[in-house]
C-alpha cells in the first residue's frame, strides 16, 4: 500500500502558505510534511493530508476566477473534549463561527483558517454502554 492509499488529501487555497502552516501545526495538531512556501505545503494529521496551495501554486491557478470565497465544505476533525478544545483555541486568540451545535451524533463548532477555509471540530455523542 502506498502512502496515497493510506491518506485522503484535501486541497485548501490559502492567501499565505506560511501563515496556514503555522495555523494548522500550532493550533490543530497537524505535522508539516513538505514545504515549498510561498507556493505550496502539505500538512498531515492522521489519515488526512491537507494541501495548502498559495496564489503561485498550480492548484490555486486551476481555480476559476469567479470563485473567490470558500465554500461550505470543510475538513472535519474529531476531538475527545470539544469544550477543552474551544477553551484552548480561544486562549490562543481563535474565534469561532457561531455557537456549539448539538445533535444526535454529537456536538460541533466551526472556525476558519486564516484564508477563510472552514474547519469543523466535532465531538461524537457518547453511546449507551460506552465509557
Amino acid at each position: 500500500m502506498t502512502t496515497s492509499d493510506r491518506t485522503a488529501s484535501v486541497r485548501y487555497v490559502v492567501d499565505d502558505v506560511q501563515t496556514a502552516i503555522d495555523f494548522y501545526t500550532t493550533r490543530l495538531g497537524f505535522t508539516l510534511n513538505t514545504s515549498a512556501a510561498p507556493a505550496f505545503a502539505d500538512v498531515v494529521r492522521g489519515p488526512l493530508r491537507l494541501l495548502l496551495s498559495g496564489p503561485a501554486s498550480s492548484g490555486a491557478r486551476a481555480t476559476p476566477d469567479d470563485v473567490d470565497t470558500p465554500g461550505r465544505n470543510r475538513i472535519h476533525l474529531v476531538v475527545d473534549d470539544l469544550d477543552a478544545e474551544i477553551a484552548r483555541l480561544g486562549d490562543a486568540g481563535q474565534s469561532f463561527l457561531g455557537d456549539v451545535v448539538a445533535g444526535p451524533g454529537g456536538r460541533q463548532i466551526l472556525l476558519a483558517d486564516p484564508a477563510g477555509n472552514l474547519v469543523e471540530l466535532f465531538q461524537p455523542a457518547q453511546r449507551t454502554g460506552e465509557a
